[in-house]
């Protein structure tokens, strides 16, 4: 086999690899949004974590957790979790013009309290509305706290 054959046939398996891969991700969006309560989700880590960087994902409600996946990996299981009773949601804003470059146009941020790092989120203001509200309909027994100053 010549230097050439090797090469076009290297370039066919990548080709074929990048299909597989593309293919795995969109059955992967596809998979995560069957039941519905998944949106296009941001996540920023804000402590311990200098130079924390925006990445893109999808977040869905999962019984009482909301579950957070990265856009572009290959897992089926959720990177982080967020307990519906353990977060509460903190100040909104919209990102400044360096963040804004790394997030889907129209985003609001919104910080989430009661975890280890400390966490933003970005999401459309559609998908903050619902999330807002899941929070605070959280069934009998489960607290809702919309600050890290609100009384237990």
């Amino acid at each position: 086999m010549d230097v050439i054959g090797t090469v076009e046939a290297v370039l066919i398996v990548l080709f074929v690899l990048a299909l597989v891969a593309v293919g795995w991700l969109w059955l992967r969006r596809r998979w995560l949004s069957r039941a519905g309560g998944a949106f296009a989700c941001s996540l920023r880590r804000t402590r311990r974590t200098p130079g924390a960087r925006w990445v893109l994902g999808v977040a869905r409600y999962r019984y009482q957790e909301l579950q957070w996946f990265p856009a572009f990996s290959l897992s089926l299981w959720p990177t982080l979790r967020f307990d519906r009773g353990a977060v509460r949601a903190g100040s909104q804003r919209t990102p400044d013009p360096d963040e804004a470059v790394d997030l889907l146009q129209g985003q609001r941020i919104l910080g989430l309290h009661g975890t280890a790092d400390g966490v933003e989120l970005a999401m459309s203001p559609d998908s903050l509305t619902g999330l807002l509200s899941w929070l605070e309909a959280s069934p009998p027994g489960m607290r809702y706290r919309l600050s890290p100053t609100s009384p237990d």
